[in-house]
C-alpha cells in the first residue's frame, strides 16, 4: 500500500481527468510504481485531488485502453507488467531540464569537488578494497548479548541526552584508551561521535576558516582533506618517507591544522619516530595550531612495538585524538570518540549538539558493555592474530609471484600494505586496473591518494602502486588475487618495459 504520489497535480486549477491521465501515465513511464505496482484506488485518489470519483474513472478508463494499467472489478488498479519491462527508449517520458538549486558555498564547494565513494563491488573472486573488514570475524554473540541488554533495559525516561556521549562508553573508553594506547584524558574531554568522519567534521568545523591553511599528509587520507577543504580552507601537502611526515619541512608553514596518522601512516605505513613527534609538536605550539591524531587502526601491530601516540606527550594540549570502532568491530556502526583538550570541550560540545544531539545511544550502552565486560578486548586480540595471518598470507603470496620485483611498505602494521611495481609505469595504471576488474580482480592504485598538483611530480608515483587492504579476505581468496594479479601484470610488464626512476 504505497502513498499518493501526485501531491503537484492539485493546484487552483479544477483538476481535470487529462490531467490525472498525463500525471499518472508519466509516472508509470518513469517507473515510480514500479513492475505490478499498484495505483490508488478511484475512491482514494479522488478524495485526496478533492475531485468526483467518475473525474479519476475516466482517467483510468483512458490509462487502460492505451495498456499501461490493468483493471479489475473490486481490485485497485495495478501497471501493466509489459509497459515497465519495455527497454523500447521512446516509451520513457523526458523530464524537462531545471536548473540547479542555489547552494551555499560550503554546498557548491562540496558539488565542485565532491568526495568519491564506490559501491562495493559484488562479483569479484578478490577485492583488495581497504576499508572493508571481514563478516566472519565479527563478534555476533557477544555484540547481540550487549545489544538485547542495551536495547531491553527499561531507561528511567526517554529523552535527549549528553551531546558528547553516553557517560558510562565515556568512563569505560577512558580505562580502554589508557591500557591499550596510554592517552590520560578526562571522561569530559571525550566526546562520542558516528565514526571518524564525523570527528573529523566537528574538527573541521571548529577549527577552520575560509583561507586558512591546513597540513596534509602526501599522499594522505582523501576524506580528510575533503572534509577540512569543504570548510573553504587551503591544503598544505607536505611529503611522507619510510617514517611518516617529514617534519623538518614544517619549518616556514603557517597553518592552522596539522592532519596526521602518526601511528600507521595512511596508505604508506610509515610509524613516526619520537624524535618528528616532538618536532610537530613543537611546530603546533609555537603556532598556536591543532594537530589532529588519527589513530584509526592502532590496534594492529605486527612486526612494531607500540609508540607512545602524540597525545601522550607533552599532555596533548594541541592535540585532537581521533580514534574508531571501524576497524576493529564494524565500519557500519559509525561509533568513533574525540579526545579534546579540556579548553575545547564546550565548542564541541555545543557543535555536536547542533548537528545530532547525540549519537545513537543504544550502540554506545552495548560497546561500554562489551568494554567493561572485557569482550571488546579479547575480540581485539582475537582479531588481531586472525589479520596477523591474512597479511602474512598475502606478503607469502606476493614474495611467491613477484619476488623481488616489487617494493612492499607499511606491512608492520594495520590492515594493507602498499606494494610498488617498478616495471609497469603509471602510464599504464588505468588500463591495469580494468584489466584486472575484467579476471574479477579489485584493485586500487595508491597515486589517488597523493594531492592532485603535486602527483605528476613525486618520484614514488614513477611506478604504479597498490594500496591493498586485506582484511575482509579469507586465506584462499588472497592466493587466488595475488594469482590473478600476477597473470595481470606479467602481461602489463611484457608490453610496457620498466618504468623509469627519475
Amino acid at each position: 500500500m504505497g502513498q499518493i504520489k501526485i501531491v503537484s497535480v492539485r493546484d487552483q486549477e479544477r483538476v481535470g481527468a487529462r490531467r490525472i491521465y498525463e500525471v499518472l501515465r508519466s509516472q508509470i513511464l518513469a517507473r515510480t510504481y514500479g513492475a505490478d505496482g499498484l495505483l490508488p484506488s478511484s475512491r482514494a485518489l479522488a478524495g485526496e485531488l478533492g475531485v468526483s470519483r467518475s473525474t479519476v474513472t475516466v482517467a483510468f478508463e483512458q490509462l487502460s485502453a492505451e495498456g499501461f494499467i490493468e483493471i479489475r472489478q473490486g481490485a485497485r488498479p495495478r501497471v501493466a507488467r509489459a509497459v515497465v519491462d519495455s527497454k523500447n527508449p521512446s516509451r520513457v517520458v523526458a523530464r524537462p531540464p531545471t536548473r540547479a538549486m542555489p547552494l551555499s558555498k560550503f554546498g557548491e564547494r562540496l558539488r565542485s569537488d565532491p568526495p568519491r565513494w564506490d559501491a562495493p563491488a559484488r562479483d569479484l573472486v578478490a577485492n583488495f578494497r581497504y576499508g572493508d573488514i571481514s563478516p566472519a570475524d565479527f563478534p555476533v554473540l557477544a555484540w547481540r548479548k550487549a545489544i538485547v541488554s542495551a536495547v531491553t533495559k527499561r531507561p528511567e525516561r526517554l529523552a535527549y541526552d549528553d551531546p558528547c556521549g553516553s557517560l558510562r562508553l565515556r568512563t569505560a573508553l577512558q580505562g580502554y584508551l589508557w591500557r591499550s594506547r596510554s592517552v590520560q584524558a578526562e571522561i569530559d574531554q571525550i566526546v562520542i561521535v558516528n565514526g571518524s568522519q564525523q570527528g573529523l567534521d566537528l574538527c573541521a568545523r571548529l577549527l577552520l576558516d575560509r583561507d586558512d591553511r591546513f597540513v596534509m599528509e602526501d599522499p594522505g587520507y582523501l576524506m580528510a582533506r575533503h572534509t577540512f577543504a569543504a570548510t573553504g580552507a587551503i591544503a598544505v601537502p607536505v611529503s611522507v618517507d619510510g617514517d611518516g611526515l617529514e617534519t623538518e619541512r614544517l619549518a616556514g608553514i603557517d597553518a592552522r591544522l596539522a592532519y596526521v596518522t602518526p601511528s600507521h601512516q595512511y596508505p604508506l605505513g610509515g610509524v613516526l619516530p619520537i624524535a618528528r613527534r616532538h618536532q610537530l609538536l613543537t611546530w603546533a605550539k609555537q603556532r598556536n595550531s591543532s594537530v589532529i591524531e588519527d589513530d584509526y587502526d592502532s590496534e594492529y601491530r605486527y612486526d612494531t612495538k607500540p609508540v607512545p601516540p602524540l597525545h601522550a606527550l607533552e599532555g596533548g594540549h594541541n592535540v585532537i585524538y581521533l580514534g574508531t570502532i571501524s576497524k576493529t568491530l564494524s565500519p557500519t556502526l559509525r561509533v568513533g570518540y574525540l579526545v579534546v583538550p579540556a579548553t575545547l570541550r564546550p565548542a564541541f560540545a555545543a557543535a555536536k549538539q547542533i548537528m545530532d544531539r547525540h549519537t545513537p545511544l543504544a550502540e554506545q550502552e552495548a560497546l561500554a558493555s562489551m568494554l567493561e565486560s572485557g569482550a571488546y578486548d579479547r575480540y581485539v586480540r582475537r582479531a588481531r592474530r586472525r589479520n596477523a595471518e591474512r597479511r602474512q598470507a598475502l606478503l607469502d603470496a606476493i614474495a611467491r609471484r613477484f619476488g623481488d620485483r616489487v617494493r612492499i611498505e607499511g606491512a608492520a602494521a594495520g590492515l594493507h600494505l602498499v606494494v610498488w611495481f617498478d616495471d609497469i609505469p603509471t602510464s599504464a595504471e588505468e588500463a591495469l586496473i580494468r584489466s584486472a576488474r575484467t579476471q574479477g580482480l579489485g584493485i586500487y592504485p595508491v597515486s589517488a591518494l597523493y594531492d592532485r598538483r603535486r602527483r605528476g611530480r613525486h618520484i614514488r608515483t614513477a611506478a604504479v602502486g597498490l594500496v591493498m587492504g586485506y582484511s575482509a579476505l579469507d586465506l584462499r581468496q588472497i592466493d587466488l588475487g595475488c594469482k590473478i594479479l600476477a597473470a595481470v601484470v606479467g602481461a602489463f610488464a611484457r608490453s610496457t618495459g620498466p618504468a623509469k626512476s627519475s
